[in-house]
């Protein structure tokens, strides 16, 4: 019967199982084993216990047992039927367990309604340690999308359901469960908890990331969610389908093919409308590279992102460098750059253009069938503390950290984002535009961020379910929405500089609504880790995405923590450097230095404490500019506040504060660091008051541009002494 079943899954099913070795080696191991998988649809149990060899034992939910249909299909499958929430259901597993029996449990207890995990029960845990078993963790893919899977209703029409859609088992190397000395009661049993849930996530990232071309990732999205359902819009009221998507870059790509040759790196200086991910995507069929041109930057800093990254064309739009006032700025690169003017192209296109659409085939594009570690995007880092240097990104490093982020955050079919951030920072690229289109959600595209009055109007008016933003922009947002403006987000996400706590809890006071902290670097494509709803703790950004590594390199003064330095698929290929233009000087091993010092406490939350480069040291002892900050932040919380270090005679360094807040003096500041309980040590000896702080495209403070302030103050004083 096992054989006959087996038979008509792979017939109707087409079930591909990966890592069955995983499986041989812990069954000759001869150690007791706890099978674990997400719980898809009705047919896992039946799946499992078809491809796996031996027999197993299934622990099923009383309340899963009750329907005909639910009996029909457990009756080709050994199980006994448990109260989850009994605190005696787990003895007969452990029984089970030690008298040598395979068993198996899905950890959420029940079948997923959102096409992600959801909640995870400690008891799984539990008996596998009792049970002195190993765990082996299995990620079913694919059987979410059949008629016999419970998603959400709404979501039903925006993923193409199937009677037998194809289904994939990868199945993990097994792992020992060993509870930490010390930790008793809840402390014990959250450790279960939290253990479960990210062994479960780690085989999520593993078992749905296909090595691929983003070309290739868009051709498969459109295969496989609604390909009629809106993918992109802006404020334009473009929108584009994932059909006209695919279908627009084929078009577009095919004529900026013929004018750009055999032209690698191509430079977009577009603002965040429909027609950049289309232009993104349509450099992506026909192999050429984008680099994301900041245009905030100024001249000179996108002069060098173009000779470092040895641009010959650039992509832009007359109505953008109209509407921009860009045009300066053209006509002093034109000797050295050719401007590609998207309405021209548009121009160019034919009838016989959009025609050859019905024969030619996606598939025989350059793009899709394009190496996976090949070039993707060049993009550029900020210049906060410098010159920008050209970011290489893989199509495996951009696809990676996609499918990282939908390993831990829950983003369903047809949910829209709000992505105000700019394309050119890779947090508004990857995880704000290319994450939603690539798992059949929409974003809607704002140019820009600085509209603190506009946007939580517009998010409100949309039913958004995610913004991202950074600390500076969420703190605009709040003094101009009302407190029902987002009512629908299910998560606010802040990035690319450090959620202050006063904002948090502004967001918690105002709209009852937490903002998510989360890390990530330009050189990772962007994101390394991330408060999420199962998982989070304020003051921290969250535990590492899945596949990454991690070490903390020692820094001399720093007794706890040191230097992040990551690796994993998400890792760039390499920087380009403005005095080495288009040579690509690798990470050493695959290991990237954040140049973030960090502390990582037991249950693998991650602290950062500042830039290495933000640090002072004064009578030989270092200080954190980031944690002076933090506390002239809560005497100030209103104000923008900056502290810099500039050389001192006598003690090595000393710190400045240059602030918007004009209630601040030495003498407020001197009070603050008294409540807060600092040595005098970290009290800015001088503060100087700006009208605004400066600060990049991104939302950044400009840290160059600050220390020039500071700077200038004190050669002004010498000059006038």
């Amino acid at each position: 019967m096992k054989l006959l079943v087996k038979l008509l899954l792979l017939v109707f099913f087409r079930v591909k199982v990966k890592g069955i070795e995983n499986y041989h080696t812990l069954d000759k191991s001869g150690e007791p084993m706890l099978i674990i998988a997400n719980h898809t649809s009705l047919l896992d149990g039946l799946l499992i216990a078809s491809f796996l060899p031996g027999k197993t034992a299934f622990m099923i939910a009383e309340e899963h047992t009750k329907k005909w249909y639910e009996r029909f299909l457990l009756s080709f499958v050994d199980h006994f039927k448990v109260e989850f929430h009994n605190p005696y259901a787990t003895k007969r597993v452990i029984q089970e367990l030690k008298n040598g029996t395979h068993c198996m449990i899905f950890p959420e207890g029940r079948i997923t309604t959102t096409g992600s995990l959801m909640k995870v029960y400690e008891g799984t845990a539990m008996v596998a340690t009792k049970g002195n078993a190993t765990i082996l963790p299995i990620h079913i893919s694919g059987a979410d999308k059949s008629k016999l899977s419970y998603l959400d209703g709404q979501h039903f029409a925006y993923v193409k359901r199937q009677w037998f859609p194809k289904i994939q088992l990868a199945i993990q190397p097994g792992i020992k469960l060993e509870l930490p000395k010390g930790y008793k009661g809840t402390r014990k049993h959250e450790y279960f908890k939290d253990r479960i849930f990210n062994i479960l996530k780690d085989a999520s990232f593993y078992g749905e990331f296909e090595p691929q071309s983003l070309f290739k990732a868009l051709v498969n999205a459109r295969n496989t969610y609604d390909a009629s359902e809106i993918c992109l819009e802006d404020f334009n009221q473009t929108t584009l389908t994932l059909k006209k998507l695919l279908a627009a870059s084929r078009v577009l790509g095919k004529k900026l093919h013929e004018h750009l040759g055999e032209q690698k790196r191509v430079g977009v200086l577009l603002p965040n409308v429909v027609g950049l991910p289309t232009t993104f995507f349509a450099l992506q069929a026909y192999a050429h590279v984008p680099a994301m041109l900041n245009f905030t930057a100024g001249l000179g800093p996108i002069k060098s992102a173009c000779e470092t990254a040895e641009l010959k064309t650039v992509i832009t739009s007359h109505k953008f460098v109209e509407g921009f006032q860009l045009a300066p700025l053209v006509e002093s690169l034109s000797d050295q750059i050719t401007f590609l003017y998207l309405e021209d192209i548009r121009g160019e296109i034919s009838l016989a253009d959009k025609l050859s659409l019905l024969w030619s085939n996606a598939k025989s594009l350059p793009g899709y069938a394009l190496n996976h570690e090949e070039e993707a995007a060049v993009l550029f880092t900020s210049g906060s503390e410098g010159a920008p240097k050209g970011v290489v990104l893989s199509h495996k490093n951009i696809n990676s950290n996609v499918e990282q982020i939908s390993a831990v955050l829950t983003l369903l079919p047809g949910e829209k984002i709000f992505n105000a951030l700019p394309t050119f920072h890779s947090f508004g690229l990857t995880a704000g535009t290319l994450w939603p289109v690539l798992k059949g959600a929409s974003v809607f595209m704002y140019p820009s961020p600085l509209h603190y009055a506009v946007i939580p109007e517009m998010v409100y008016q949309l039913n958004a379910k995610f913004l991202f933003a950074t600390d500076t922009f969420f703190n605009g947002y709040a003094k101009k929405a009302d407190p029902y403006d987002f009512y629908s987000i299910r998560a606010l996400v802040a990035g690319a500089e450090k959620l202050r706590p006063e904002t948090l809890q502004l967001y918690l006071d105002k709209f009852h609504t937490p903002i998510f902290e989360g890390y990530g670097v330009t050189e990772t494509a962007p994101v390394v880790a991330v408060n999420i709803p199962q998982k989070f703790k304020h003051g921290t950004i969250g535990q590492l995405v899945p596949g990454i590594e991690y070490r903390l390199d020692p820094v001399d003064g720093i007794e706890h923590g040191g230097r992040l330095v990551v690796k994993g698929p998400n890792i760039m290929k390499g920087y380009l450097l403005p005095d080495q233009p288009g040579k690509l000087i690798e990470p050493k091993d695959g290991w990237h230095d954040t140049g973030d010092i960090a502390d990582i406490d037991e249950d693998g939350f991650v602290s950062i404490k500042g830039r290495a480069k933000r640090f002072a040291k004064i009578g030989g002892e270092m200080i954190s500019l980031a944690a002076v900050e933090n506390y002239i932040n809560c005497a100030s919380p209103e104000g923008h506040h900056v502290v810099v270090a500039v050389a001192d005679v006598r003690k090595g360094e000393q710190l400045i504060l240059v602030t918007n807040d004009e209630s601040l003096s030495r003498h407020t500041v001197k009070e603050a660091a008294r409540v807060a309980e600092v040595s005098e040590i970290m009290i800015p000896k001088t503060v100087i008051l700006v009208e605004e702080i400066p600060v990049l495209g991104t939302g950044k403070t400009n840290y160059p541009e600050v220390q020039k302030i500071a700077d200038g103050h004190f050669d002004n004083a010498d000059t006038n002494e």
